[in-house]
């Protein structure tokens, strides 16, 4: 997680505690709760159950590991490669078509992978047009790609998840400064040397962040690998819950993913190492960009082209045909306005009460030097690392036995059958959602809150204003486009949210996203186009205000390189 600069340090705690103690206490307490289905899977592992991994053991609990960091493997190496190239050619040259590419590379973080995969098995399988013009240009038994493969579910993910990679890499290299090149430059460093052994180091705690994120993604991946037919840990909880109808072997699998995660986690404080980079000018020359010419800049220009074209042209093209195509026919599913209206209610629902839920915790944090309430914070900031699946086993088995125990109450003392009053409606799946995006929130507010100087706070609370007053007059007039940021990043989250929508969701109760695996795991590509592109529209959003946010670091850098080309006596 995002950690606060040095110049805006968290607030000291005001005095006055008795007025300002409601809040910290509102905040611990939520972060309890939030905390809970983590807490309920580690849990599990206390009191393991031998015959279960036993089972496991000697059916497919190896290949689920072995298909699991193999996946990690390649869709680590596909990302770096990926997110490091691309990022380097747009902030270190200059060529044709350059400051649209900076931004038209991030739009591939607006498709979910379960669409590109789909998309790519419906058009590269071997019933697929693209492998019949293959055959038929030169002959039956020539050989293509297995899009199908362990190869094709890497590609989709690496084309999916690279932007993490690109966009943070891309962001530290321009704030590097000039005169760190030419210090070494100095010092005899050619110019190949300057990537591997100055700029890349310097960018690698940004590199190794991208990276972490990328892969926990990957690791919480349901939809592609279920498409795919690659079993990892995701799919195989969904099958032990449904198949098997075995809980506690869920369970016990949600616990094993669980460390996969911390140990993303370890591996990514690691890679960081101790070192610490830091600029120690006071304003920070930035590095001037090189321009290529003749074939150079045509294949920097082409390789964007292709990287673009492939991860976000071609499959939203194949999607606007197939739309199109289904739309008045027999393909169309006349349902669709259902499976939107209760997609936006979700979604909708979790983003109100995720930024409300986020502005108590994130000012009970700034009233407080609690390290209790810091801990419970962090911790519940964690269910965004986790996958989906993991999420929903744990928060099914407390809410299950507190159904248990309302019916037992009402029961008892009315006479009535209360049925499942909370995993069998929308309470289980929004509180998995909460969990799940809450961090989102919380990131969002508490880096909102610590640019607020204290000052403000003391002059309203020295006029008699209340704790609850200081909030919402001069918190929430200054917060408010962070709020709504963060309310737009959690609400195309949920839209796209599968595993945890699949195993908590009402009976009958279908979303966007699950509407598109059923149609897919039936082959019906055509079918799941609107569907599809109606997430791949609302994914746009977030990606909108990503490129907003970066857009002026990139031309405030730009101008400056500009300003010194134009400088007599700059070069």
């Amino acid at each position: 997680m995002s950690q606060a600069p040095a110049a805006f340090q968290r607030p000291r705690a005001f005095s006055a505690p008795s007025r300002c103690a409601p809040w910290p206490i509102a905040a611990g307490l939520i972060a309890i709760l939030v905390a809970t289905p983590l807490l309920v899977v580690v849990s599990s592992l206390a009191t393991p159950s031998f015959d279960i991994w036993a089972h496991l053991w000697h059916t497919y609990l190896l290949e689920l590991v072995w298909n699991t960091l193999a996946l990690i493997v390649g869709v680590g190496v596909g990302v770096l490669v990926l997110g490091i190239g691309l990022a380097w050619l747009v902030s270190m040259y200059r060529f044709p078509g350059c400051r649209l590419f900076e931004w038209l590379l991030i739009l591939p973080m607006a498709i979910p992978a379960y669409v590109i995969g789909f998309v790519f098995l419906a058009l590269f399988d071997f019933t697929g047009p693209v492998q019949t013009w293959w055959r038929g240009l030169f002959g039956p038994k020539v050989w293509f790609p297995d899009i199908g493969s362990y190869g094709g579910v890497v590609l989709v993910m690496t084309l999916v998840l690279y932007p993490y990679v690109y966009l943070l890499t891309r962001t530290a290299l321009l704030e590097q400064s000039a005169s760190v090149l030419e210090a070494a430059r100095a010092l005899g460093t050619r110019e190949y040397g300057l990537c591997w052994r100055v700029i890349l180091p310097l960018a690698r705690p940004a590199i190794v962040a991208g990276l972490a994120l990328a892969l926990m993604e990957a690791l919480a991946d349901f939809g592609t690998v279920s498409i795919y037919s690659y079993s990892t840990f995701t799919v195989a909880i969904y099958r032990v819950w449904f198949g098997l109808f075995d809980r506690d072997a869920a369970t016990e699998l949600a616990s094993l993913l669980l460390f996969f995660t911390l140990g993303l986690f370890i591996l990514e404080r690691v890679m960081r190492g101790r070192a610490r980079f830091s600029q120690t000018e006071g304003s920070v020359r930035p590095v001037t960009p090189k321009r290529l010419s003749g074939w150079r800049a045509w294949a920097a220009a082409g390789a964007c082209s292709l990287v673009v074209g492939v991860a976000f042209i071609l499959p939203v093209g194949q999607l606007l045909v197939w739309m199109v195509k289904t739309l008045g026919g027999p393909e169309y599913d006349g349902r669709y306005p259902t499976f939107l209206l209760n997609t936006l209610t979700l979604a909708a629902v979790t983003a109100l009460l995720a930024v409300g839920t986020a502005l108590i915790m994130g000012y009970g944090l700034r009233l407080s030097h609690s390290r209790l309430v810091v801990l419970g914070v962090r911790l519940a900031s964690m269910g965004y690392a986790l996958p989906g699946s993991v999420i929903a086993v744990g928060v099914l088995v407390p809410l299950a036995a507190l159904d248990r125990a309302l019916g037992d109450i009402l029961h008892r003392t009315l006479g009535i059958s209360a049925g499942l009053l909370l995993t069998g409606s929308m309470v289980g799946l929004v509180f998995a959602y909460l969990v799940r995006f809450l961090a989102i929130s919380i990131q969002t507010v508490e880096a909102s809150l610590i640019k607020i100087t204290p000052n403000m706070d003391m002059a309203a609370r020295s006029l008699g204003t209340g704790s609850a007053g200081v909030l919402w007059r001069i918190h929430l007039p200054l917060l408010k486009g962070s709020l709504g940021c963060a309310a737009i990043l959690v609400f195309v989250d949920v839209m796209k949210e599968m595993p945890a929508t699949l195993l908590l969701r009402p009976f009958g109760y279908d979303t966007l996203a699950v509407r598109i695996w059923q149609l897919t795991s039936e082959s019906f590509w055509e079918a799941a186009a609107l569907p599809a592109l109606t997430i791949v529209v609302g994914g746009i959003l977030p990606v909108l205000v990503l490129i907003r946010r970066v857009r002026p670091l990139t031309h405030t850098s730009a101008r400056m390189a500009e300003d010194m080309c134009q400088t007599p006596g700059s070069q």
